[in-house]
């Protein structure tokens, strides 16, 4: 009986030992192709090293290594010793080395990092950790530069956990600096969400899941590495920063590889409609991709267009794009849209929006374009809760709590936070969002909406018509909130990316942002023009508008 995800890793290397396990994807180089039996036969390796430099089971290790062929058999590795992986960004070239020790600090105490398993690269920022007060931190490895010897053992390493109630793995629910909140999960729960997930979306062996999401991430570890893992099915990982350089890599791969299954952040559908070049589409063919699947909140009925219309001529199919609703918390799914069919959209009133109903848009009214996030996956329910936590009906809105059989305990070291979020067995999410005819349409965040004069606006409805003005960069907005204590009520305000630099070009797009605003009954007394890449986005590539509500009111004297 597979009682671990161990197990069931051991299962496909005996089945099928000679099957793609991994495509590891470089661009202009032939992908490296690992098989069950030469990624155990590394795996193997690893471990016994791992083991000599003192892992032991149930310690905690850190992976921060960039896009490495290695990476994946080191990764089984420390699982086989019963030792929880946690995969951590690898810093931002951009990033101050300070910022990066500051935040590998803050999350060793909070996670419990016990081992840094990571490039020689960044010895020289880690080290001071090991002797810093109050670090867990008990040694940093470099794995890489170890000399491979798949001879020391022939057969895949020797598990060392067999129940299923041990934890499997430690992730980390996205944050604006980067991991915040700590979450381990138990080989119960994600072999149970992998199942259930997996019959959702009709995932096969005869499926290729391709990918560039990082591993740091829910939606690229779960999705698109143990579903793939765990079920048989051959990933084909691609570095995500490559992708972010020459985003029709993950078309090439998804074309040369006969790749069916991808799931991306409602960024990326812009990004790849509005960046990739004809001149690259030349070989592209897509009609093997059955589901694209859309993991933000909320997705965007106007990101699925583009994507449409921009690759349809290669062989995308409308009915390919799929969407759901996750989080680390819940392992990852707790809803999905069925294979095979559009994610269903519907036009909503922004007046009703603002009163906390979804009622149908009428005539000319001002409307939010709403995208189904599908029915909840079998083993989870919703709610919708309002403001003193009593459950609403359908088409009213208020915020999403869960409970699912992959669930998990609650943040590790942070009870107070885990008190704060779970009550009876529910995940209070901190997403807005509202029921009808069974599927969940996601409207926003709970912490980001703003009062006006005792009207609810959501940020994304204002950055949404804002990125449709000529001169702004499409996706590039920021909208929030600022109280207003003269008036006795919030202030609406806007910052907005444009490569505009000249000054009558730049009064002309204010007006225009301003009118544009007044035109869905919103109005913005501050915006503020900035310079292209100036706002801060999350690890998850989700706006991070408390961070950049901060450095607008530090830098540009929002007050």
């Amino acid at each position: 009986m597979s009682n671990t995800v161990w197990d069931y890793w051991t299962a496909n290397v005996e089945k099928h030992p000679d099957r793609e396990a991994v495509v590891h994807w470089v661009a202009g180089e032939p992908p490296f192709r690992w098989t069950w039996k030469k990624l155990f036969l590394a795996a193997s390796s690893f471990s016994i090293r791992l083991a000599e430099m003192g892992i032991r089971k149930g310690d905690v290790c850190a992976l921060i290594i960039r896009h490495n062929k290695f990476f994946y058999p080191l990764y089984m590795a420390v699982s086989s010793l019963g030792a929880l992986p946690a995969v951590l960004a690898y810093p931002n070239p951009r990033l101050h080395p300070d910022k990066f020790r500051q935040g590998l600090e803050g999350m060793a105490r909070r996670s419990g990092l016990d081992w840094m398993l990571t490039e020689k690269e960044l010895d020289e920022m880690i080290r001071p950790l090991l002797t810093q007060s109050g670090s867990t931190i008990r040694g940093v490895l470099f794995p890489l530069e170890w000399e491979e010897d798949t001879s020391r053992q022939s057969m895949p390493p020797t598990r060392k956990v067999t129940d299923s109630s041990s934890p499997c793995l430690l992730q980390h629910s996205s944050g604006t600096t980067g991991l915040q909140k700590a979450v381990v999960l138990s080989n119960r729960a994600v072999i149970e969400h992998i199942h259930r997930y997996g019959a959702c979306i009709q995932a096969a062996p005869d499926d290729r899941i391709v990918s560039w999401l990082p591993l740091y991430h829910d939606m690229g570890l779960i999705a698109a590495f143990y579903l793939p893992l765990v079920l048989g099915i051959p990933l084909v990982q691609i570095d995500p920063f490559e992708w972010i350089l020459a985003p029709v890599i993950l078309l090439d791969a998804l074309s040369k590889e006969n790749g069916s299954l991808a799931w991306l952040p409602n960024f990326a559908y812009n990004l790849m409609a509005d960046r990739i070049r004809e001149d690259d589409l030349e070989d592209v063919r897509l009609d093997t991709l059955r589901m694209v699947i859309n993991c933000s909140e909320p997705v965007r009925a106007e990101s699925h267009e583009r994507f449409h219309r921009r690759f349809a001529p290669y062989g995308f199919r409308r009915e390919s794009l799929a969407a759901c609703y996750a989080m680390a918390e819940t392992t990852f799914a707790v809803t999905q849209t069925p294979p095979g069919v559009e994610a269903r959209k519907v036009n909503i009133s922004l007046q009703g929006i603002g009163k906390g109903i979804a009622e149908s848009a009428i005539g000319a009214e001002t409307v939010r374009r709403c995208v189904s996030s599908g029915k909840p996956i079998p083993g989870c329910e919703i709610r919708i809760l309002g403001e003193t936590g009593e459950d609403l009906p359908d088409g009213s809105i208020g915020e999403i709590a869960i409970r699912s059989v992959s669930l998990f305990d609650g943040y590790r070291n942070n009870e107070e936070k885990t008190a704060e979020v779970l009550k009876d067995g529910w995940y209070t999410s901190g997403d807005i969002g509202f029921r009808q005819e069974g599927e969940l349409f996601v409207v926003g965040r709970k912490k980001d909406m703003i009062i006006v004069a005792g009207k609810n606006i959501y940020p994304e409805d204002i950055e949404d018509v804002l990125s449709q003005v000529e001169g702004v960069l499409p996706g590039r907005v920021i909208a929030f909130g600022l109280e207003d204590e003269e008036a006795g009520t919030e202030q609406i305000c806007v910052v907005a990316e444009t490569p505009l630099t000249g000054e009558t070009e730049r009064k002309r797009l204010r007006l225009a942002i301003v009118e544009t605003c007044m035109g869905i009954d919103v109005t913005v007394s501050r915006p503020y023009l900035a310079p292209p890449r100036w706002l801060i986005k999350s690890s998850a590539g989700k706006p991070a508008r408390s961070a950049n509500r901060e450095r607008a009111i530090n830098e540009l004297n929002y007050q």
